[in-house]
């Protein structure tokens, strides 16, 4: 398997997990099968379609490659007919939704870097592509978007990874080992977060904001 096989197969699979959490939204809001495929396309496409359209790469890889939207499908259909069980799996899949996070954030930041932007604005596009699909997924489904008051740290370990990769592009390491390394750590935070319940900072005197769906 070439490196770039492998990488596509590793994008393939973040998707089917952010997949499998836009439709399992769509289930908590009572959606009916069109609900849930619509949420299951933009949480797992909408960052990476984001990104490619603000560094004008042509049409987006969602919309050229027939396994970037397919794969979302069969996450829907997967959900669709066996919610209580994936439900049940929910930890495992937060599990790899985390992998996805740390992936994408750091392969979002080096495509961008790849097309000349400004290794601050890699990043924040690096972010983008890694929470922009459930910020969409969130507004369609009428909730804040969770990465608003960041339980369990999702922003949070975005932000790191991508800036491993934009500052390392800046002062001179370069090449996979740095992107991978960037995105474990983007993982790690974010299961450590996970399994301690650490939580972002907010103002003094203001509770935490009570979980939704």
């Amino acid at each position: 398997m070439t490196g770039t096989e492998a990488a596509v197969l590793l994008d393939l699979a973040g998707i089917f997990v952010f997949a499998v959490s836009g439709a399992l939204a769509a289930v908590r809001q009572r959606l009916d099968v069109v609900g849930m495929v619509v949420l299951a396309e933009i949480t797992a496409l909408g960052g990476g379609i984001l990104r490619d359209l603000v560094i004008d790469d042509g049409p987006p890889t969602a919309f050229t490659s027939l396994g970037y939207v397919l794969t979302p499908l069969v996450a829907a259909g997967l959900v669709f007919f066996w919610h209580p069980q994936v439900t049940r799996l929910l930890p495992a899949v937060l599990l790899f939704d985390a992998a996805g996070l740390g992936l994408f954030c750091a392969t979002g930041t080096l495509k961008a870097l790849e097309h000349g932007l400004s290794p601050l604005h890699s990043a924040v596009l690096g972010v983008v592509t890694a929470i922009g699909g459930g910020i969409l997924r969130d507004v369609l489904s009428g909730q804040i978007p969770n990465v608003l008051y960041d339980r369990e740290l999702y922003a949070l370990p975005a932000m790191l990874g991508a800036a491993v990769v934009a500052v390392a592009h800046a002062i001179g390491p370069r090449g996979p080992a740095i992107v991978a390394g960037a995105a474990v750590l983007a993982f790690a935070l974010r299961v450590l977060a996970m399994r301690y319940g650490w939580r972002t900072p907010r103002p003094r005197g203001v509770e935490e904001r009570p979980p939704t769906g």
